[in-house]
């Protein structure tokens, strides 16, 4: 016999598929799959492609090793009254506020990317964290720092100091496929349930999220029926290769556990969001400046096309990227160069792959007429103290200007500011234990700060709040 009887139950249990003595198995080097008769002779070799796989064992056993356990602790301040008993005496139950620090801890997943300690996770996972711990698939445990945060799009970049660590490769998540299997995974619930797979398949890709807020909020997540819970938040999403195809980010749920929807972001998104934090230091996002919405089957018929694809552009902010590209209000947008544009998520993703300073060429489509409008594409946010025309002052990725209510951040955005808690709506009274009137008064004296800046002030619900943030070097 070519192959020991214990050689070919081995393959079998390897795989779990037997059928009419026909045994498909990995090889060691996991790059092709040998199919053997039921003398245990090898009879055919086959390239290890998404569709030879019998099962999930090889993308389960691989991808697992590169996803990780992420341990957060976060300090914070807890208010109090101190009552003094001969203070209560003499002048009643009133005492003074005092502040308490206080410790909670949180968990979520994160996976490796690069065998020198580069791990991608949510940024709401380590959002506001004094200590970050790593576990390995392993049980080694390391302390990671922060190396950069989109919020809009929920990643983190973090890193340990460790070399030769398995990673998963980035996938082409725009290849992904209506009803394509996939597996999630992370450490739902907590640490106890570490390394936890689920499969499912893509449900819906470029999803939407009811009340998912940013400035730049993505409208392109992948959608699955795979299991996620919290504690799942930045661990993998792959496909049967075992290769990174999203994030897990979110689900939506009334009871704050799996009911059926969790998303990811698509790793598209990631790898870029992941390149620009390792080259720059921060995400260097395009800007095309324009509203716009579904085609309708009005829009289309007036424009004389044949199908919905393609967005409909409602306005063009003036100066923007797309204003100077020559795009009108009414155009239909149907391709950016080489790539069709359907839907606007379509849109989106395409632009987001560009940074500001990049060229392409606009396909629209105005009067039942094709043209092609050369762009460069600008930055989405302006230097601090760039005044809009609305006279709205940009303030650390954020845009500040003068209410009724007072100096009020109009738009947190995505930069130090929101990462340090600011948010849409906070109205600005001091600035350094410095109180503001307009938001010039920001600015000055922001600038003459030595290395960071205290804001204090009323948050939109009325309460009292402040936060605080590093100068750049």
């Amino acid at each position: 016999m070519g192959k020991s009887f214990f050689t070919v139950l081995a393959s079998v249990l390897l795989s779990g598929l037997t059928a009419f003595g026909i045994v498909k198995a990995a090889t060691p080097d996991k790059t092709a799959t040998v199919v053997y008769n039921e003398q245990g002779e090898a009879v055919k070799t086959v390239n290890l492609s998404l569709s030879d796989y019998p099962d999930f064992t090889y993308a389960a056993e691989h991808a697992v090793e590169a996803v990780v356990y992420v341990k957060v602790t976060v300090k914070y301040q807890q208010q109090y009254q101190m009552i003094d008993p001969f203070f209560r005496f003499f002048f009643g139950d009133e005492g003074q506020p005092q502040t308490r620090e206080q410790e909670r801890q949180g968990s979520g997943s994160g996976v490796i990317i690069r065998p020198d300690g580069y791990i991608v996770t949510n940024n709401h996972v380590v959002q506001n964290a004094t200590k970050i711990e790593v576990t390995l698939n392993n049980n080694k445990t390391y302390e990671a720092t922060v190396i950069g945060t989109d919020p809009a799009t929920d990643v983190a970049l973090i890193k340990i100091d460790a070399a030769g660590l398995p990673t998963l490769n980035f996938a082409d998540s725009d290849k992904l496929r209506l009803g394509e299997w996939v597996l999630a995974i992370g450490s739902p619930l907590g640490e106890e349930l570490r390394s936890t797979i689920t499969a499912g398949i893509v449900s819906a890709k470029g999803r939407s999220m009811p009340n998912y807020n940013g400035e730049f909020k993505i409208e392109s997540f992948i959608q699955t029926d795979a299991a996620v819970n919290p504690g799942n938040s930045g661990g993998a999403l792959v496909n049967k290769a075992g290769e990174l195809v999203g994030i897990n980010t979110a689900i939506i749920s009334t009871t704050g556990s799996y009911a059926g929807y969790s998303f990811a972001v698509p790793s598209n998104i990631v790898s870029k969001i992941v390149g620009d934090l390792i080259d720059f230091g921060s995400v260097k996002r395009a800007k095309l400046g324009v509203t716009m919405s579904p085609l309708t089957d009005k829009m289309a018929k007036d424009q004389g096309l044949s199908t919905l694809d393609g967005v409909y552009i409602n306005d063009v902010t003036k100066g923007s990227s797309a204003d100077k590209a020559g795009v009108k209000k009414g155009d239909i947008l149907i391709m950016v160069d080489s790539t069709n544009v359907k839907t606007p998520s379509d849109l989106q993703v395409v632009v987001n792959n560009f940074h500001p300073g990049d060229s392409a060429v606009l396909t629209v489509i105005r009067d039942g007429k094709s043209l092609q409008l050369p762009v460069q594409f600008q930055g989405t946010v302006e230097s601090t103290g760039t005044v809009a025309e609305d006279g709205s002052i940009a303030f650390y990725g954020a845009r500040i200007g003068l209410t009724d209510k007072g100096v009020e951040i109009l738009s947190a955005g995505s930069g130090k500011l929101a990462q340090a808690g600011g948010e849409d709506g906070f109205v600005i009274k001091y600035v350094n234990d410095k109180k503001v009137s307009k938001p010039q008064d920001v600015i000055d004296i922001a600038k003459k700060a030595p290395r960071s800046i205290v804001i204090e002030g009323v948050t939109s619900t009325g309460r009292q709040g402040y936060f605080a943030f590093g100068k750049d070097e």
